[in-house]
């Protein structure tokens, strides 16, 4: 697979499985659907801006590839968390520039439990790694930690409305070290276009700037809110708009596990 290309049939299927992470959260068991023929390796949990610790997602398999995927916001720690927006060392990775402070932290706080299902996992099957809204960032913070510290063969990052990461040092380290990442936006989605480039933060008047990893893949669907254009389910209707039988397939096993068509 090109590093670069979208491939709508993979994409289709990850944002399903990102749909699930939100029902992970709203459910009191923390359970969630399972695509036909995965089985689940273990869920995670992770901490927003340093309280109780919340479902954030988890790791299924099946016998040809295996998905690490992250939930996003869902709280509102989480919206504090998002707005922590200073930027700190990414210290996973050596000399890999600087990265977010809110959703370093998050990430930080299930690194561990995170490397502990992905070492019951062969390293020669595929990992995809996927995400949406914030948990489109911390799947880019998980891809680069995972491909210079772990041994997979094959790592395809897939990310939808992920808001921008880290500096220009972390977007050129990402982006040489990481073959395959597609970054699924709309244009008329605000949260890709924060933080802002240049942010000032508030008292210190101390600036960073923050970049897009790559590789875009852009978007354009309007559904008459900014929630509408950045929900998960509207990113799944657009892309299965030009696969609609293999949209159909997939969502029949089992049924409600996809998103809800728009």
């Amino acid at each position: 697979m090109n590093g670069s290309k979208l491939d709508n049939q993979s994409a289709i299927f990850l944002a399903a499985v990102c749909g699930q992470t939100y029902n992970q959260f709203a459910s009191l068991q923390q359970s969630f659907l399972v695509p036909y023929g995965y089985q689940v390796v273990g869920s995670f949990q992770a901490s927003a801006f340093s309280i109780n610790e919340q479902p954030f997602g988890f790791v299924i398999e099946s016998e040809r590839a295996a998905i690490l995927a992250f939930r996003g916001t869902s709280t509102a720690t989480d919206w504090v968390t998002d707005m922590m927006a200073q930027q700190i060392t990414f210290t996973p990775v050596k000399n890999s520039g600087l990265t977010h402070r809110g959703f370093t932290e998050i990430y930080m706080s299930a690194r561990d439990r995170v490397f502990k299902l992905l070492d019951k996992l062969p390293n020669n099957k595929p990992l995809f790694i996927t995400g949406h809204s914030l948990g489109g960032a911390l799947a880019i913070l998980a891809t680069l930690d995972i491909t210079v510290n772990r041994n997979f063969n094959q790592i395809i990052t897939y990310t939808y409305g992920s808001p921008r990461v880290g500096d220009p040092a972390f977007v050129q380290y990402y982006n040489a070290s990481v073959p395959t990442s597609i970054r699924v936006q709309n244009e008329y989605d605000i949260v890709p276009h924060l933080p802002p480039l240049v942010f000032k933060a508030p008292k210190t008047d101390k600036t960073f700037y923050y970049m897009h990893v790559k590789a875009e893949e852009k978007r354009s669907f309007r559904n008459g809110s900014i929630g509408g254009n950045h929900i998960i389910s509207s990113y799944f209707a657009d892309l299965a708009r030009e696969s609609p039988i293999f949209a159909e397939t997939i969502c029949s096993q089992p049924l409600g596990w996809c998103p809800e068509l728009q």
